[in-house]
């Protein structure tokens, strides 16, 4: 006995969904590019695509699709990847993306937290700016804290 079958996939709905999601995160301060780029590596179904899919896809030059990979792959986004004797180069957005991202910013926060205490010995502890910097690093000790907790209660979601 099988089960039903999955809807087709729409694909004007997911250019739509694409647009929509990248001026999302352009919208919070990412590169227009990247973010069209990542939103498109998202909604493919093996969250790869290469240069010249997404160029298609996108209706971007290859141009744009290489400066938007590359700021991806930089921060850790993406991945390049090349299958053996393959002469095009794939990029790839992995499943547990945002729990790998979020281990990568708890090293981040421990940075910003020691770069904030010497932050406020420059500009004085008991200065309007020295409260606002102590505020900032209460915040980020508060992120480091409860980190660990939040990634232990995360359960990631079995493969379908």
């Amino acid at each position: 006995m099988t089960g039903p079958t999955p809807p087709a996939r729409d694909e004007a709905a997911v250019a739509r969904f694409v647009e929509r999601f990248a001026l999302i995160l352009t919208d919070a301060g990412w590169p227009r590019m990247p973010s069209r780029i990542f939103a498109s590596l998202l909604a493919s179904d093996d969250g790869t695509r290469t240069a010249a899919d997404l160029a298609t896809h996108l209706q971007i030059s290859p141009a744009a699709v290489s400066g938007g990979v590359r700021y991806l792959t930089d921060i850790g986004l993406a991945t390049k990847e090349r299958s053996p004797g393959a002469r095009r180069d794939h990029y790839r957005v992995r499943d547990d993306l945002w729990f790998e991202t979020l281990m990568r910013r708890e090293q981040q926060i421990s940075r910003w937290v020691q770069s904030v205490k010497e932050g406020i010995q420059a500009v004085g502890p008991t200065t309007p700016a020295g409260h606002r910097l102590e505020l900032t690093r209460d915040f980020f000790e508060f992120l480091q804290t409860e980190l660990p907790t939040l990634v232990a209660n995360w359960q990631r979601p079995s493969p379908p």
